[in-house]
């Protein structure tokens, strides 16, 4: 599979709304819709020019919507999914922040990401709507589709 526009992408991440996996290293079961938008908001409040880590965390979890139930789903992005679309450094900080793979050029915000996704699972943090992201993730595919970047 493969997301050929932001449509797609943005259908895909609100068919999560709902569906709820185990948190990574214990806790309850989170929302990965929430969880998602969590994320990116909190990489938003801290990189605030940096679009496409903020994408990455907004889709770092899609895995787990392509395989529910599978523990590894989540260190899984598959590259092929969203680098056509988002570019190869969304695509590459989505599989680093959790495989433990160290990457001179993206190892401080792969850090960055994986923070975020520890602290996107808080009860009642109220992190917007998907709706919000859609500009964002259009500028960032616009951008990556200027570049013709393909991971």
């Amino acid at each position: 599979m493969e997301l050929r526009s932001v449509e797609e992408l943005m259908d895909l991440l609100h068919a999560g709304r709902g569906t709820r996996h185990a948190a990574d290293g214990g806790g309850g079961p989170v929302d990965v819709h929430d969880h998602a938008l969590q994320t990116a908001a909190l990489l938003r409040r801290s990189h605030p020019a940096d679009k496409e880590l903020q994408v990455a965390g907004l889709v770092h979890g899609i895995g787990r919507l392509l395989r529910p139930g599978d523990a590894t789903a989540h260190a899984q992005l598959p590259p092929h999914l969203v680098g056509p679309l988002l570019g190869h450094r969304v695509s590459r900080l989505g599989r680093l922040h959790s495989a433990g793979r160290q990457d001179p050029y993206d190892a401080d915000d792969a850090l960055s990401l994986r923070q975020a996704c520890d602290a996107g699972r808080a009860a009642g943090l109220h992190a917007g709507v998907l709706e919000d992201w859609r500009t964002v993730v259009e500028l960032v595919a616009a951008q990556n589709s200027r570049l013709g970047a393909v991971d």
